[in-house]
C-alpha cells in the first residue's frame, strides 16, 4: 500500500461518527469520495476486476481502505438520526442482530446499541489497516498469510453498516439527497466482494432483494 493511503488515516482527516460536521460538509466529502473511485461511464463489474499484472492482496488492501474510509462517511452522514434511543441494538430489520466481539473487551458476541456497535467497529477497523504487521506499507513488503481472512472480516463488518443504512436511516440519506451516492458505493462494495468471494452469502442475505433490483 502507498503511503498516500495511509495518509488518508492521520487522525484528524478521518471521519469519525462520534464527530458532528455540518450537512453540507456531509454531502461534499460523500461526492467526492464516492466519485473519486469512478471514472465517468466505467461499468462497475469491470471496475473491480483485477487489473493485469497487478497483486491480489495489493489489489483488495487498496480498496478495504477506500471501502471503509467512504463507509464510515456514509454512516457519519446519518449518525445524528442513530443512536441508543432511535437503536438500541445493532439490527438490519427484526430478523437480523449483529453482535460484538473483539480480542478485549467483548470476548463474547454481546448485544449493543448500533452507534456502540458502530464506533467500536470503526476504531477496530482502524487498528487493522494502520498495523504494518496486516498491511503493509513498503512496497515488496509481503502480506501475512492471514491477510485475506482479516480483509474477509472487515469487509463483512462494513457490509453491515449498509445493511443497517438501508433498513433503519435511508429516509435520512434520501433527506440529505445522497442516495445515488450511497447506492453507488454499495453496488461498487457488492460487485468487488463478489468478484473475490470475500463475504459469505448469508451475510448478504438482508440486502437480497434489494441487490436483486439494483445489481442485476
Amino acid at each position: 500500500m502507498s503511503m498516500a493511503l495511509k495518509q488518508v488515516f492521520n487522525k484528524d482527516r478521518t471521519f469519525r461518527p462520534k464527530r458532528k460536521f455540518e450537512p453540507g460538509t456531509q454531502r461534499f466529502e460523500l461526492h467526492k469520495k464516492a466519485q473519486a473511485s469512478l471514472n465517468a461511464g466505467l461499468d462497475l463489474k469491470q471496475a473491480v476486476q483485477l487489473p493485469h499484472g497487478e497483486d491480489l492482496n495489493d489489489w483488495v488492501a487498496v480498496h478495504v481502505v477506500d471501502f471503509f474510509n467512504r463507509i464510515n462517511l456514509i454512516y457519519g452522514t446519518i449518525s445524528d438520526s442513530c443512536t441508543d434511543q432511535t437503536c438500541p441494538v445493532m439490527s438490519g430489520g427484526p430478523k437480523y442482530e449483529y453482535r460484538w466481539q473483539d480480542e478485549h473487551k467483548y470476548k463474547r458476541p454481546t448485544a449493543l446499541s448500533a452507534p456502540k456497535y458502530m464506533s467500536l467497529l470503526m476504531d477496530w477497523i482502524e487498528v487493522q489497516i494502520n498495523n504494518e504487521n496486516i498491511f503493509p506499507t513498503n512496497v515488496g513488503t509481503p502480506f501475512p498469510k492471514t491477510f485475506m481472512q482479516v480483509a474477509k472480516k472487515i469487509l463483512s463488518r462494513l457490509f453491515r453498516v449498509f445493511v443497517h443504512v438501508y433498513i433503519h436511516h435511508f429516509d435520512r440519506v434520501s433527506q440529505m439527497g445522497a442516495e445515488a451516492h450511497v447506492n453507488t458505493c454499495y453496488k461498487h462494495f457488492y460487485y468487488f466482494v463478489t468478484e473475490f468471494n470475500l463475504t459469505d452469502h448469508k451475510e448478504l442475505e438482508p440486502l437480497k432483494e434489494m441487490t436483486a433490483r439494483m445489481c442485476h
